[in-house]
């Protein structure tokens, strides 16, 4: 290719009268070469706007803008599984890009903290509201239990129509059997069902039942400081990853509809991705790992009922 600098003295040799064979030798472009460029001079080249390259994204950005406008808090994980089953056959990244673009998103900044295996799961409930199919008329509140293991993140959930002391005592339970073990603490927020009271001394007072759960399953309750929720950030961040990737922009029949589409989507998306901040696969700790119950002394593979009727 010739330079700038190199055509400058082509059309110098020419002015002095080289001919296009002189000039060809001295420069050591070839003929054909230094015509073009005699015939080009100085001006400089001029190309029109390229057509944009089709993309395997493009027949279906229709179909995300019209989720986006309807659900703007759908992910881009969940909106590339329904692109999926649509036919498309690009990657993540394009889907990103166009979800980014419609839908701009602020960064938070968050200190993180790690446990060991088996040392913590964080419990918490979520508030929903929720039409049923079967009473499209009515706007129900359900409340969503949810236990999340520290270490590998694996998420048990489950919707309930109360957000009571029974419902806490019995949701342990049929957490504990789903993982087959018993975590060494498990942390809660100050909800009256966890904290009686807090004694002069600043002391937590935890409720009787609920500790008498924990003297059979074998595990350490412990309250947040006051104030401080987001110390259990892992139980609360799968709130709203659950809320946009399973909840919204989907139907259910009844209650029980609910659970059953809950767990399957535990079963095949939640509890099987590569967590973000780990970089591991989601995955049950596997069994010989899990401590036991210390009534039954065997892995908690089903309820076994304590004297509180958990």
């Amino acid at each position: 290719m010739v330079t700038a600098g190199e055509l400058v003295m082509i059309l110098e040799l020419q002015r002095q009268g080289l001919t296009i064979a002189a000039i060809s030798r001295r420069t050591g472009w070839d003929r054909k070469t230094v015509r073009k460029c005699l015939r080009q001079g100085l001006a400089v080249p001029t190309y029109g706007p390229r057509a944009p390259r089709p993309q395997l994204i493009d027949p279906f950005l229709a179909y995300l803008r019209e989720r986006l406008e309807r659900v703007p808090e759908l992910t881009a994980v969940r909106l590339l599984r329904e692109l999926r089953a649509l036919g498309y056959g690009g990657g993540y990244t394009s889907v990103k890009d166009a979800v980014r673009a419609w839908r701009p998103r602020a960064l938070a900044f968050e200190h993180r903290f790690e446990t060991p295996a088996g040392e913590q799961a964080q419990v918490d409930f979520a508030h929903f509201k929720v039409v049923f199919e079967n009473e499209p008329t009515r706007v129900q509140v359900v409340w969503l239990f949810s236990l999340v293991l520290g270490h590998s993140r694996w998420l048990w959930a489950r919707f309930v129509a109360h957000q009571d002391l029974p419902t806490l005592l019995a949701c342990h339970a049929e957490a504990f059997a789903a993982l087959g073990g018993v975590p060494r603490t498990v942390l809660y927020d100050r909800m009256r069902a966890v904290v009686s009271d807090v004694d002069p001394q600043g002391e937590v007072i935890y409720n009787a039942k609920l500790l008498e759960l924990a003297r059979h399953y074998g595990f350490t309750p412990r309250a947040c400081a006051a104030y401080r929720a987001k110390t259990k950030g892992k139980v609360e961040r799968p709130f709203r990853y659950l809320r946009q990737d399973f909840f919204l922009g989907r139907t259910f029949r009844d209650l029980e509809d609910l659970n059953a589409q809950l767990a399957g989507w535990l079963a095949t998306v939640a509890n099987v991705r590569v967590y973000g901040t780990t970089g591991r696969v989601v995955r049950r700790p596997s069994p010989r790992n899990s401590r036991r119950c210390n009534r039954c002394r065997s892995s908690p593979t089903a309820p076994c009922s304590p004297s509180n009727g958990a």
